[in-house]
C-alpha cells in the first residue's frame, strides 16, 4: 500500500482553481493540505474539488491565511481547527484530521505558519510564539504514537542550502537564528523533516518570489515541509518537489512537495 500526501500554498484558491484542479487530476495526491486559500469556508469550491472524489475539510479567514485537507480516504474525525494555545488568535492558519489509511489512522494537519516579517517587530513575536505553540501541539502529538504528518508553509528556511543567496536574505524573518532554532526545536521532539531524510539535496526550492525574475532564474527557497512522527517516518519512501505547477500561467509562488509513505 502507498499514501501519498502533498502540501501546498495555492496562494489564493479561486485566483488559482483552474491549476489546482488541473494539479489534482494529474498529481492525483491521495491527500492534500493547502494553505493561504484566502477565503471564507462557504466561499471554498468545494463541488469542483468534491467531484475529483476528494473529502474536503478548511479553516477559511476572509482575504488573508486559511488551510484545507482534501482527502479521498475517510476523514474520521477533525481534531482541531486551530492551533491550541492562544484563544484570542483568529488567524486562519491549522487544521488537523485523523484520516483512515489503509493500514490504520494517519493524523495530518496543514499548517500556514505566520511570515514573522519586518523583524525584529510585533508580527515576528507572533511568529515565534506560534512556533512554540506548535511545539507544544507537536509534542503532545507523539504520545498518540500514530502516524503524523505536519504538512505545510514553514515560512522557514532551513538551511543555508534552502536558499539561493543566504546572505541576501540576511535578517529575514524566514532565516533568523530564532526561526531556524524554533524550527529545529519540533525536530528535536522526535520529528523527521521529510525532504531531508529522503533527498537532502541543496538548492531545491518550493517558492519562487514574483519579483525580479525569481523563477526563471531559479532564484527559490525552500519553505514548504512535511514533518513525520517517527510512525510516519518509518513508513517514508519517497519525496519530490513537483515544479511543474510554478510554471503555469497565472501560477501560485509556491510549488506543491508530496511524500509517498508505506501506509
Amino acid at each position: 500500500m502507498s499514501l501519498s500526501i502533498a502540501s501546498w500554498n495555492v496562494n489564493s484558491i479561486k485566483a488559482r482553481l483552474p491549476n489546482v484542479i488541473e494539479w489534482l487530476k494529474e498529481a492525483s495526491p491521495d491527500i492534500a493540505c493547502l494553505q493561504e486559500i484566502k477565503t471564507v469556508d462557504d466561499a471554498f469550491p468545494r463541488l469542483e474539488i468534491e467531484e475529483l472524489g476528494y473529502n474536503v475539510e478548511t479553516v477559511g479567514q476572509k482575504s488573508y491565511n486559511g488551510v484545507a485537507l482534501l482527502s479521498k480516504k475517510p476523514i474520521e474525525e477533525v481534531a482541531l481547527r486551530a492551533l491550541p494555545g492562544d484563544d484570542e488568535d483568529e488567524q486562519a492558519r491549522y487544521i488537523e484530521a485523523v484520516i483512515s489509511a489503509d493500514t490504520g489512522p494517519v493524523r495530518v494537519a496543514s499548517i500556514y505558519l505566520p511570515n514573522g516579517n519586518p523583524a525584529p517587530g510585533p508580527k515576528y513575536d507572533y511568529k515565534l510564539a506560534w512556533m512554540e505553540r506548535l511545539r507544544n501541539r507537536a509534542e503532545a502529538l507523539l504520545s498518540f504514537e500514530e502516524p503524523v504528518i505536519l504538512a505545510g508553509d514553514y515560512n522557514i528556511i532551513p538551511r543555508d542550502d534552502d536558499v539561493h543567496d543566504a546572505a541576501a536574505w540576511e535578517g529575514d524573518a524566514l532565516i533568523r537564528p530564532q526561526s531556524r532554532a524554533a524550527f529545529s526545536a519540533i525536530k528535536w521532539l522526535g520529528y523527521t523533516e521529510a525532504f531531508e531524510q529522503i533527498d537532502g539535496r541543496g538548492h531545491q526550492y518550493t517558492f519562487w518570489d514574483y519579483q525580479a525574475g525569481a523563477w526563471p532564474k531559479n532564484n527559490g527557497i525552500r519553505i514548504d515541509h512535511l514533518l513525520l512522527s517517527p510512525q510516519a517516518a518509518d513508513t517514508l519512501e519517497a519525496v519530490e518537489i513537483d515544479k511543474g505547477p510554478r510554471g503555469k500561467e497565472k501560477a501560485s509562488d509556491h510549488t506543491p512537495i508530496i511524500g509517498r509513505f508505506a501506509l
